[in-house]
């Protein structure tokens, strides 16, 4: 390693010209055995370039070595020259031992433009010729997962797991766990999260292992995950609605609502954060610190459906006729307009005993509401009390449609 100490200076400093002299001295003077450990060192620090120098270099004192063509068309996969690469590739011979290898590469660079069936071909003559080698059975694995076939993708895998732990350098525990919850088995997944866990707490991985066991409704083992992720990363964002939403689970609202407002100090920007606060706060009764959120939540998305409709029954169930009607106008302004709005704005109208403004939305919100039997209820009584009885006898048709077992719209026909 000491005869590779200049490359590795020359690399950390970024100096170019003088990597390119040591370089060309050392293919002269260095042994091949030097030479390939410094090709694989380059490529480490992505001087991909100087790396395929070596390869050729190499190359040219040994051409049958088979082991060169593959390292080279990797190289040349890394640097785009798919062309080169298949080239090399297609010079390694059937009867060499790095031929499994050989289609491997092959497999990856398929995989690489999406020619999954093609891939798998390479996989499995790869196989074909070493069906015990965990390499080629752990890229097998890997080319189903991406695919979604994650019920074979996990089964070759469990068969490695009792093995070997690691996989050119991939915790195989871990990404079982991985496999398993991206194809929504989550029971299945815990015991490998757990496992990791037990190798290495990491950030990510209680993150995943608190979501799967919040699919699973085990909340207070998601819970403490979560706790101890933001503790160890107070940054980790998205534990904080993971934990708030477990806690509101667990019926632990005041804990819920500390947790999402420790999230909106260190994200004051995700709108998400709001609505939730602002969803909780009403569970909590707390009617005007829900509203401060969910106006916090619009400000930052005027378009923001969920927290507009949560805001708007809020207003509507409280009565606040004229908040109601500010929220709409402002929305308008910001060139948005959503049905949804209409029903609570006419009964608003229609309590400010504006009725001539409470029949326009009305009537804007019959078009998109015709199924809407509370709604409808509603609309019929408005309309009766306008005196406009043709309308009103449409809107109970549409009801005794939708409530035929509710003999008011019956008599009321009659």
């Amino acid at each position: 390693m000491n005869k590779l100490q200049p490359f590795l200076e020359a690399m950390e400093e970024g100096n170019i010209e003088k990597l390119s002299v040591i370089l060309d001295a050392f293919l002269l003077d260095g042994n091949p055995d030097e030479q390939y450990e410094l090709a694989d060192l380059l490529t480490q620090y992505g001087f991909l370039q100087e790396a395929l120098q070596v390869l050729e270099h190499l190359q040219y004192l040994f051409p049958e070595e088979n082991q060169l063509k593959i390292d080279q068309a990797q190289l040349y996969l890394e640097l785009d020259k798919e062309d080169d690469a298949l080239e090399m590739l297609t010079m390694v011979e059937k009867s060499s031992e790095a031929y499994p290898q050989a289609l491997l590469t092959l497999a990856d660079y398929y995989q690489m433009i999406g020619l999954y069936e093609v891939a798998e071909q390479k996989i499995n003559e790869a196989i074909a010729l070493l069906p015990s080698e965990p390499l080629l059975l752990y890229a097998k694995g890997e080319l189903l997962f991406e695919t979604g076939r994650y019920l074979e993708a996990a089964r070759l895998m469990e068969d490695l797991v009792p093995h070997q732990e690691t996989l050119q350098g991939v915790n195989l525990s871990l990404k079982l766990a991985e496999v398993y919850s991206a194809g929504a088995a989550y029971e299945e997944a815990i015991p490998y999260y757990t496992e990791a866990l037990e190798k290495e707490v990491a950030p990510d991985v209680l993150f995943h292992a608190a979501y799967a066991s919040f699919q699973v409704q085990h909340y207070e083992t998601a819970a403490k995950h979560l706790e101890s992720l933001l503790e160890i990363d107070p940054d980790y964002f998205s534990g904080y609605m993971l934990l708030a939403e477990t806690y509101a689970m667990l019926e632990k609202n005041e804990e819920a609502l500390k947790t999402i407002t420790d999230g909106i100090a260190r994200d004051e920007f995700e709108k998400e954060y709001y609505l939730f606060a602002g969803k909780i706060s009403l569970k909590l009764g707390r009617v005007k610190e829900a509203e401060s959120f969910l106006r916090e939540a619009i400000a930052l998305d005027p378009e923001y459906m969920e927290a507009i409709f949560i805001l708007s029954s809020l207003f509507s169930s409280e009565e606040k006729d004229h908040e109601l009607i500010d929220l709409y106008e402002t929305l308008k302004q910001e060139h948005f307009e959503w049905s949804s709005m209409y029903p609570f704005l006419a009964a608003a109208y229609e309590r400010l005993e504006l009725y001539e403004k409470a029949y326009e939305f009305y009537k804007l919100a019959y078009t998109e509401h015709k199924e809407d039997a509370p709604f409808l209820q509603e609309y019929v009584y408005f309309l009766l009390e306008e005196g406009k009885r043709d309308e009103a006898l449409e809107v109970i048709s549409i009801l005794q449609i939708l409530q035929p077992e509710n003999s008011e719209w019956f008599d009321m026909l009659e």
